[in-house]
């Protein structure tokens, strides 16, 4: 009796009475095609029943390639990743190609570890969800010939694919959302703006208090250093301090750069005596899951979570297959939910017409 995992490529070519360069060619997703299905799924049948696994490493010295893909994300606790994760493992695995994940913890230093420890395995390619506006990392891999995609996050330059939402759309949504609803002085609890979701939903939110002709006040803006609730709390903190201390700094809304930043913003309004939405609107971005069982819901700009993965991955493999392929930058459509977390603006509650003096609830 041989032990498990023991088998050899001969005992499976004697059991299934081909050669073993058949079963060889049958088992590597470079060659299967070379080979008749039904001998394939022979071959496959008998190597489940012997324990035999394909030796992918000794494989990868001869063909040049692994077939496995590095992922990097930026924090694997965020829950916008996981369907993200699933579009990218499924496009993948009906491949053939595998999925290494790593988290970064939004740190530049682990970054480069991490992607260096994946060039080091010799990954066929990369998707980063991790990057920065100038990333570093990104001309250093595409100087060693590594295929890259930008996911979520996207560049400055062009120089590699990425597939993001169209976050500039996303935020008019929201700050239009708020307009309808009467609402006229409008803050901002802004990502860091060395992301590109950061400084893009910022730009988008001056245009849109613009195009609108709403009371844009560069006071009422704050920029958080990290996309997290700690933050999106500290920040809107400071918005309403500022508040208490001059009148004329009041606002009735909050558009916040993403879900979690808005969590903070409930939790500062909490603390402040401030109820949501009765005195103050909040809108999110990504609509992240469960952020419609919140108290309240919260009204925010839904991404295409999974199909940003799916079309991350159909990118790579397309890159992997041929080099010289055009890189594409890929933005998609989100759309607004509205939920419990906006409600009009005070005044027109009461009866008002959108005065451009601070609202009398939101302040």
């Amino acid at each position: 009796m041989k032990k498990p995992g023991s088998a050899t490529i001969k005992d499976v070519a004697e059991a299934t009475g081909v050669h073993a360069s058949t079963v060889s060619r049958a088992l590597s997703p470079a060659t299967r095609h070379m080979v008749r299905p039904e001998i394939v799924q022979r071959v496959e049948e008998a190597a489940r029943h012997l324990g035999y696994y394909r030796n992918a490493l000794a494989s990868s010295l001869r063909t040049k390639r692994s077939f496995t893909v590095g992922v990097v994300i930026p924090d694997i606790t965020n829950p916008v990743f996981p369907p993200i994760l699933r579009g990218i493992e499924d496009v993948l695995g009906a491949a053939n190609f595998t999925a290494i994940i790593a988290n970064t913890d939004n740190s530049a230093e682990r970054q480069e570890t991490v992607v260096n420890r994946m060039k080091g395995r010799h990954i066929d390619g990369l998707i980063l969800a991790t990057v920065a506006r100038n990333d570093p990392i990104v001309p250093q891999c595409v100087q060693d010939g590594l295929p890259v995609v930008a996911v979520n996050r996207g560049l400055d330059n062009d120089d590699v694919s990425s597939v993001v939402t169209d976050d500039a759309r996303g935020v008019r949504l929201a700050v239009d959302h708020l307009a309808s609803l009467g609402h006229r002085r409008i803050a901002h609890v802004a990502g860091p703006q060395d992301l590109s979701t950061g400084y893009i939903r910022y730009r988008a939110f001056l245009d849109a208090m613009r195009a609108k002709d709403l009371d844009l006040d560069e006071g009422l803006i704050a920029f958080c250093k990290s996309f997290s609730e700690a933050e999106g709390r500290r920040v809107c903190k400071g918005l309403l301090n500022k508040r208490v201390l001059n009148t004329r700094s009041g606002f009735s809304a909050i558009v916040a750069a993403n879900d979690l930043l808005a969590l903070g913003c409930y939790d500062a309004l909490a603390e402040h005596g401030l109820r949501c939405p009765q005195d103050v609107s909040v809108t999110g971005f990504n609509d992240m899951p469960y952020v419609d069982k919140l108290t309240p819901p919260l009204t925010t700009v839904r991404i295409q979570h999974y199909e940003i993965g799916v079309q991350a991955a159909q990118l790579l493999l397309k890159q992997i297959e041929n080099p010289a392929s055009p890189r594409m930058s890929i933005k998609l459509a989100p759309e607004i939910k509205v939920r419990g977390s906006t409600a009009p603006a005070a005044d027109v509650l009461h009866g008002g017409h959108g005065s451009k003096d601070c609202l009398p609830v939101g302040c």
